[in-house]
């Protein structure tokens, strides 16, 4: 497995000195947040390139709802995925991750005929029919993520995104595995992954109170292993605190990085 972590977990004055801090540090690569990097694609390759290191993924944070019942608030998260899908070509990253939906459900309840989140899963996988070609032209692929119960109704355990995944089957559709969310949603986290080793695409990093990797109770050693028994060879990314704006804990995170890297080297990351 490859190492990355958010840039915005990076102290630093631009990106150059961020990354250079994250190489200095001992990680293979960088996740970026979609919103805003076309601006910054520039600088990003740039800096990239003069710190030896890729680009893991593109993460699409909160943007528009993809799931609004707004036809022209889906558009527009539409648009700013395909951007994304560009940037990750652009980049070299491997793919795009993105919630499909955060808090309480948008559309209406139709039952008996279909629930709000029937209709949120039929109306995702309509957007995935019309993304994963073009994603495919890029070399990207889209990664659903499940979060937890907390932060949306829909999609909260793996196997309930990598349903979905399984739905459009393809190649370019798979799921991300976050040990965070894992943590407080699955009953066992080595055996979700071994469940769904077939869709599981790009791993994400944050212990069970959502702090660095060795300063919480999830059980690292045991996804470890479970993740290399499926032959997981892809990107485990840090995404902890306050994801997308974690720029005010990024010196503090500076101190404890060392730490928590050595601790997930000897659980076997």
């Amino acid at each position: 497995m490859r190492i990355a972590i958010q840039e915005d977990m990076l102290a630093g004055r631009n990106l150059l000195e961020k990354f250079e801090r994250a190489k200095a540090l001992g990680f293979d690569g960088i996740e970026f947040w979609a919103k805003g990097l076309p601006d910054r694609l520039e600088e990003a390759m740039i800096a990239l390139e003069r710190a030896e290191l890729v680009a893991s993924g593109i993460n699409f944070g909160r943007q528009s709802s993809m799931l609004s019942p707004d036809p022209a608030e889906r558009e527009r998260a539409l648009e700013e995925l395909r951007a994304a899908i560009m940037c990750a070509m652009d980049l070299g990253a491997v793919g795009v991750g993105f919630v499909p939906a955060f808090f309480g459900p948008a559309l209406p309840d139709l039952s008996p005929l279909m629930s709000p989140e029937q209709l949120e899963a039929e109306l995702l996988i309509a957007h995935l029919r019309t993304l994963e070609d073009y994603a495919n032209a890029m070399n990207v692929t889209l990664f659903i993520e499940p979060i937890n119960r907390y932060e949306t109704h829909f999609l909260n355990r793996v196997e309930q995104a990598a349903a979905l995944a399984r739905r459009r089957n393809h190649p370019r559709v798979k799921v991300v595995a976050d040990l965070f969310h894992m943590a407080l949603e699955e009953d066992d986290i080595p055996a979700a992954i071994r469940s769904h080793a077939d869709v599981i695409g790009y791993v994400h990093l944050a212990d069970s109170n959502r702090r660095l990797p060795g300063q919480g109770f999830t059980p690292f050693a045991h996804a470890a292993a479970a993740l290399k028994e499926i032959g997981y060879d892809g990107w485990a990314a840090f995404e902890c605190g306050d994801p997308g704006d974690n720029a005010p804990r990024a010196a503090a995170y500076a101190l404890e990085l060392p730490a928590s890297l050595a601790y997930l080297k000897e659980a076997g990351f």
